[in-house]
């Protein structure tokens, strides 16, 4: 169960290499969290992950998960769930793709789509099912700003973000008096693994301080978080230009 100041006991994170989702329970072991489970592809770096996190005092335990075969999702997240409840499902897995490369190799394409919202919408459910037979937790999904509307630059990643973001916001609304908790977190630029040598786009952040906003957004029981929060006027304001004006911009 939730500690006394909203905080979960329990993790099960979806996509268990991923930097800002290992901030983030870092940040949660730290505050007492001490079961956790990283989901993913068997490889030496989620146990090394792992191995970090047991190393903060957290019993870490992993299990086998792969976005893209949905058909073992239930199987999966229904191990970990016969092992007691969950107060936390953060689905955190994602790729970005290579814009100018899988415009030319369409199967690319429908790996990224298929990986970030595919295999979000099969996992969510699952994941959501299951808090929903317990009577409690959340599930706190990994969204981004680039959703909010496709660039020109990386229509094929913002597409997919922009499935999940309206995916994971329709199963907050169907989910609402529950004692299911959905939460959308919307990141700008993070400087990662994944943007290692992209250029830095303006108020760029770093998976601490998503991990930070996530940790205040389940204290706040928040349902959409924006990292940095200046982020909320910008994409607002870009949501609103015209086409003909944004398709000017160095987007």
């Amino acid at each position: 169960m939730k500690d006394a100041f909203g905080l979960p006991q329990s993790l099960l994170v979806l996509g268990g290499t991923s930097e800002i989702a290992l901030a983030t329970v870092r940040r949660l072991v730290a505050r007492r969290a001490r079961t956790v489970w990283l989901a993913g592809r068997p490889s030496p770096a989620l146990e090394a992950a792992a191995e970090q996190l047991r190393g903060l005092g957290a019993e870490v335990r992993t299990v086998a998960f792969d976005a893209l075969e949905p058909e073992s999702h239930e199987a999966a997240l229904g191990k970990v769930f016969a092992e007691g409840d969950i107060d936390l499902v953060l689905l955190a897995f994602g790729v970005l793709g290579d814009q100018a490369h899988d415009e030319r190799e369409p199967l690319n394409a429908v790996r990224v789509a298929q990986t970030n919202y595919t295999g979000a919408v099969s996992a969510g459910l699952v994941a959501a099912r299951s808090l929903q037979a317990q009577g409690h937790g959340s599930l706190v999904v990994l969204s981004s700003v680039a959703g909010e509307r496709a660039r020109r630059a990386n229509f094929i990643y913002g597409s997919s973000k922009a499935g999940l973001d309206a995916f994971a916001q329709g199963l907050g609304d169907a989910l609402h008096g529950t004692g299911v908790h959905v939460m959308v977190v919307r990141p700008g630029f993070v400087r990662s693994r994944m943007t290692e040598g992209m250029a830095e786009a303006p108020l760029a952040t770093t998976p601490e301080a998503v991990a930070t906003a996530i940790e205040l957004g389940l204290r706040r029981r928040s349902e959409t978080v924006w990292v940095p929060g200046a982020l909320r006027v910008v994409m607002s304001a870009v949501r609103h230009l015209p086409r003909t004006v944004f398709r000017r911009l160095p987007v």
